[in-house]
C-alpha cells in the first residue's frame, strides 16, 4: 500500500520537498496545499519585478502542469483549518480532508502590520507574495512621494523599489542605522550614502505614530514618532513576520517563535515535519536552535525533511551555511551565516564602498557581512562548516586578499 504525504505550503521548501518525495518514492501519494492562487515562483526575483526591471514570465518557476507531470496533487486557493495528528488528517475550508502518513508544514508567514492608526489603509503595502509585488509595482509606478518602514533586508527592498520607480521616499528606522544588529555605523554609512544617492532619505531614531488618509481611505501622509509629517501616496512596511500556525493549535507541536524541529526537520509530534521560514531548527554548527529565512536554506530544509519522511530511519541532517545578497546598488552586499549572533566580532573598512565584518561564537566564525567585495564568502563559509577556532587570528581574516592557508588551525579541526 502506497504511503501518503501531505505538504502544507508551496514555497521553495514545500515544492522542493514534493519533488524529492516523488524522486525517493515513485509510488507515493503526494498532495501540496497552498492558500496562494499560483504555483511556485521565485521570491528573490519579485523585488526586481516590483522595481519594474523584470516582466512576470521569468519569475514563475512551476506551472500547474509541472505537478501534473509528476503526479503531484496541487490544491491552490486552499486554506487549512485544522490538523488532527491522532487521525492523521488535514482539514481544509472547502476542499475536504486529506489523510496523511507523513505531514510537512511549510507555510512560512505573513507580514506583521504596524499597530498604529490606519495601518491597513489603501496604499500601504507589505512585501511577501507575488500578488504583493504586483500591487507594489502598480502603486509605486504612479506615486510621487513615499515612506518605507523597517530597517531590515525586506525593508531595503521596498526602498529600492521607490528608488527604481522614482518615488521621493523617506526611509524610517527605529535605530541609528540600517540593520543595526548586523552592521556597525561604518558599515551602515555605506548603505545610507547609497540610499541617498538613489533619492531615498534615511530618517533615523524614529518610527511611525500614525497614517493619515483621505475620504476614500487611501494613505496621504505619515506622522513619525518625532511629530514630523511626510506626504506619502505610497507606503511600504517590513517589520517582521507572523507565522501561520493557527491550524496547529491542540496538536502538541512545539512552538517557540516558529515551529521547533530537530536537525532532521522533525517536530515534537510523530509524523509531522516542518521546513522553511517557519522553523526554529537545531543548527548542528551553532549547537543551538536558530532561524533563517533565506531561499537556499528553505530549499535544503525541504529536501532534508522529504528524505527523512520517506526513509525508515532519519539519517539526513540539516547542516547549512546560508547567505543573503542585495543587488540594489553599484556595489554588492552579502550576509552569510549568523552575523547578528555571537560573543565577539571584528571589522574593517577598505574604501568608501568596501567593508567587512565577521562574527564569532566560542572562538569560531559563525557569520559575517561583506560590502563591496563578496569574493571571500566561500572561504569564510568553509571555516564555518569546519567549526574552526579562528577568533584569535582576526588580522589574517580581515586581510583584503584573505588566504585560509595562512591561518593556524589545529589538525583535529
Amino acid at each position: 500500500m502506497s504511503e501518503s504525504y501531505v505538504i502544507i505550503g508551496d514555497g521553495i521548501a514545500g515544492s522542493s520537498a514534493a519533488e524529492t518525495i516523488r524522486e525517493e518514492d515513485p509510488d507515493a501519494d503526494v498532495s501540496v496545499i497552498t492558500d496562494e492562487g499560483e504555483a511556485l515562483y521565485n521570491r528573490i526575483l519579485i523585488k526586481e519585478f516590483a522595481k519594474g526591471k523584470l516582466p512576470e514570465a521569468p519569475i514563475s518557476i512551476h506551472e500547474p502542469e509541472w505537478y501534473d507531470e509528476r503526479d503531484i496533487d496541487l490544491e491552490l486557493n486552499t486554506f487549512v483549518t485544522e490538523v488532527d495528528p491522532d487521525a492523521h488528517e488535514v482539514h481544509t475550508h472547502d476542499s475536504g480532508t486529506f489523510e496523511y502518513d507523513k505531514l510537512l508544514v511549510a507555510t512560512g508567514g505573513t507580514p506583521t502590520q504596524l499597530p498604529v492608526d490606519n495601518s491597513d489603509a489603501e496604499g500601504i503595502h507589505h512585501f511577501w507574495t507575488f500578488q504583493d509585488a504586483r500591487k507594489i509595482q502598480e502603486n509605486a509606478d504612479q506615486a510621487d512621494q513615499g515612506v518605507v518602514v523597517g530597517a531590515g533586508l525586506l525593508g531595503i527592498d521596498l526602498a529600492a523599489v521607490c528608488a527604481a520607480q522614482e518615488v521621493d521616499a523617506k526611509y524610517i528606522m527605529r535605530g541609528n542605522r540600517w540593520w543595526r544588529y548586523g552592521l556597525s555605523l561604518d558599515g551602515a554609512e555605506i548603505i545610507h550614502d547609497a540610499l541617498e544617492e538613489k533619492g531615498v532619505e534615511p530618517v533615523l531614531e524614529s518610527g511611525v505614530e500614525k497614517f493619515e488618509t483621505d475620504d476614500d481611505g487611501r494613505v496621504v501622509s505619515t506622522i513619525d514618532a518625532n511629530g514630523e509629517e511626510y506626504d506619502s501616496d505610497f507606503v511600504g512596511v517590513a517589520i517582521g513576520l507572523n507565522f501561520n500556525t493557527e491550524y496547529l493549535q491542540g496538536t502538541g507541536v512545539e512552538e517557540d517563535s516558529g515551529i521547533v524541529v530537530d536537525e532532521y526537520m522533525q517536530t515534537s509530534v510523530e509524523d509531522i515535519y516542518a521546513a522553511g521560514d517557519i522553523t526554529r531548527y537545531y543548527d548542528t554548527i551553532l549547537d543551538e536552535y536558530a532561524q533563517n529565512g533565506s531561499w537556499g536554506s528553505a530549499k535544503e530544509q525541504g529536501q532534508i525533511a522529504a528524505k527523512n519522511m520517506v526513509a525508515d530511519d532519519e539519517d539526513e541532517s540539516f547542516r547549512w551555511v546560508s547567505s543573503y545578497s542585495i543587488t540594489h546598488f553599484d556595489f554588492p552586499f552579502l550576509s552569510f551565516g549568523f552575523p547578528t549572533l555571537g560573543d565577539d566580532e571584528c571589522e574593517r573598512k577598505y574604501s568608501d564602498t568596501e567593508w567587512r565584518r565577521l562574527a564569532f561564537k566560542d572562538g569560531k566564525l559563525i557569520g559575517g557581512v561583506l560590502i563591496g567585495d563578496i569574493a571571500p564568502q566561500g572561504k569564510y563559509k568553509d571555516l564555518i562548516r569546519q567549526e574552526a577556532e579562528v577568533a584569535d587570528q582576526k588580522e589574517t581574516l580581515l586581510e583584503k586578499d584573505f588566504d585560509p592557508e595562512e591561518l593556524a588551525i589545529p589538525q583535529e579541526q
